[in-house]
């Protein structure tokens, strides 16, 4: 286990891989924790230097005080690939890990040179959706919306299977205060324009039975990016590098090796 002394809240990392190889460095979901590309990883070449890292008040990283804001999202990435000496990686973020990308492209182009943009959107959802969320889990805490975040996460077919419960149980051992902390930076974020302004090689992932970012929000997003690539991952649904890991590995191993990566 590693943890990065930062500016902040400390963040627990890991390294797979090449650690001399071009860096490709992933940024998970709200209510999961660096497991969730764990079934990606042995999948993908193994030349390239893998960084995974757990958002603040997920995983065994620090949790502060809520609410978060996206901007503190984007700095504690940002610094932690300053403290790792990281530049020019390839950027794969899933839902609120694809915020974190578009916020981090646009505010240090050294550090991300291409990204992923997975099952996520320059704006997800509203305000007032949040709001409702946030109540929800203060009164009651994740278990009690557990079922609605877990139909939107995976297909029914995956929900059916032993390897379902792994995932509940990672979501609603999460903290309170991170899980809401993150829903406001959520809620408070809308990349449309500053990600309309990016110039980078870019590819849209999305799963045909997502009900959390459905297809079309994610081919919105991707296409807000001139030149930009999208892939559908049928029978898959928030999290389809859990549902597909092959399929997902494969799009991902031809994005990187199109880029010239390392």
């Amino acid at each position: 286990m590693r943890i990065a002394e930062i500016d902040g809240p400390r963040l627990h990392y890991r390294i797979d891989g090449n650690p001399d190889g071009a860096p490709v460095v992933f940024a998970n979901s709200l209510g999961t924790d660096l497991r969730l590309w764990d079934q990606v990883m042995p999948l993908l070449p193994q030349e390239y230097c893998y960084i995974r890292y757990d958002k603040r008040g997920h995983g065994l990283s620090d949790c502060p005080e809520g609410p978060y804001s996206m901007g503190a999202l984007v700095s504690d990435v940002e610094k932690l690939l300053d403290f790792l000496g990281v530049k020019d990686c390839v950027f794969v973020g899933l839902s609120i890990g694809g915020m974190i990308a578009q916020g981090l492209a646009a505010k240090r182009m050294d550090l991300v040179r291409a990204m992923v943009l997975s099952n996520t959107g320059a704006k997800i959802g509203t305000r007032e959706m949040w709001a409702d969320r946030i109540a929800a889990v203060d009164a009651g805490g994740i278990e009690a919306l557990a079922d609605p975040i877990l139909e939107r996460w995976f297909s029914k077919s995956f929900r059916d299977t032993p390897a379902f419960w792994a995932w509940h149980n990672m979501l609603i051992r999460q903290t309170k205060t991170g899980y809401m902390g993150c829903c406001s930076a959520i809620a408070g974020t809308d990349f449309i324009t500053p990600t309309s302004g990016l110039r980078l090689p870019a590819l849209g992932i999305a799963g045909s039975e997502d009900g959390s970012t459905p297809p079309d929000l994610v081919r919105e997003t991707i296409d807000l990016i001139p030149g930009s690539d999208f892939k559908l991952i049928r029978g898959a649904g928030h999290l389809p590098c859990v549902e597909k890991p092959e399929e997902y590995a494969q799009i991902l191993t031809d994005f990187l090796k199109a880029q010239g990566h390392g």
